[in-house]
């Protein structure tokens, strides 16, 4: 049986985290929540519908990742609260020494930011005002692939013990050119397994503003391409743009943020900078624990 979620507070015992990666490393679980905010769960009323996940690296977690979260609570389709997010962070690489940041010091981070992301959006106008109208867990799973860690969560009756319950999967332009590349899916190198997730779940994509990934016009057109029909000799089916929902990323004038430019400020001791790339509890754990100081 996995352990009941830590309450935020010790999931900034380092000893602690790292004693719960080495469980979960060695049992046979593949998913499991650490950390659940609010801390008792209250009581929940209405089942839930919509699953919220923002699956990272978290290396660190950065305003980027707040305000795709924040997008997505505040700006989705209407849906009965409560609503649930779940951060995810993969370990399948927990034998090898992760860098530049431990896992368990991206749990730490990941905790401070969920506590600041309730926060951010029970102080906005359209908030979630009410204790239990917004759940945030932070989780760890052992896939790798996108379309295996949504199998998972539907197993989880955490999530499905009150009825089937529908993903969105919160992601950047650039994990949607990787979602859709048949070079992940072998032997048959086709689109054709992500039949069931396209049936059931949606993903909500971040346009990238960078050059590295075209302009708007040119993400518009990549899903374009889908609707036409041009993936389907690949597997890839026209009705799949219904279920994939092209969203604006940074405003004009707004700080460009990348992990690259946090662990620079980072690296610099920089705390001005910081807090304009990370919120503040990550910032001060990041200055804290003298993280990224050294990049390999």
């Amino acid at each position: 049986m996995p352990t009941p979620p830590h309450s935020s507070d010790s999931m900034r015992s380092l000893p602690t985290l790292q004693h719960s990666l080495r469980a979960f490393a060695s049992s046979p679980r593949t998913f499991q929540i650490l950390c659940t905010l609010p801390h008792p769960l209250p009581t929940l009323q209405t089942p839930l519908k919509t699953l919220y996940i923002l699956d990272s690296s978290f290396n660190p977690p950065t305003r980027a990742h707040l305000r795709i979260c924040t997008s997505a609570l505040l700006n989705d389709k209407p849906s009965a609260v409560p609503k649930r997010l779940l951060l995810l962070l993969a370990t399948q690489n927990a034998d090898k020494a992760p860098k530049p940041a431990a896992f368990e010091q991206r749990l730490a981070m990941m905790s401070y930011f969920a506590e600041e992301l309730v926060k951010d959006v029970s102080g906005s106008e359209e908030g979630m005002h009410d204790d239990g109208d917004l759940i945030v867990d932070v989780g760890v799973t052992k896939e790798a692939r996108f379309i295996d860690k949504a199998r998972v969560l539907e197993e989880q009756e955490v999530y499905s013990h009150q009825g089937p319950v529908e993903q969105v999967h919160l992601t950047g332009y650039d994990t949607l050119i990787r979602l859709l590349d048949t070079r992940y899916y072998p032997p048959d190198h086709t689109l054709k397994p992500l039949e069931e997730l396209f049936e059931k779940h949606r993903v909500r994509v971040t346009r990238r503003t960078d050059d590295a990934w075209g302009g708007r016009d040119e993400q518009e057109e990549y899903v374009r391409k889908i609707a036409d029909g041009q993936r389907e000799a690949e597997g890839g089916k026209k009705e799949w743009v219904e279920r994939i929902e092209l969203v604006e990323g940074r405003k004009e004038g707004e700080e460009i943020i990348s992990s690259t430019k946090v662990r620079e400020a980072a690296k610099g001791r920089d705390e001005q900078a910081l807090k304009k790339l990370v919120t503040d509890g990550v910032a001060n754990w990041i200055l804290q624990e003298r993280l990224y100081l050294e990049e390999d």
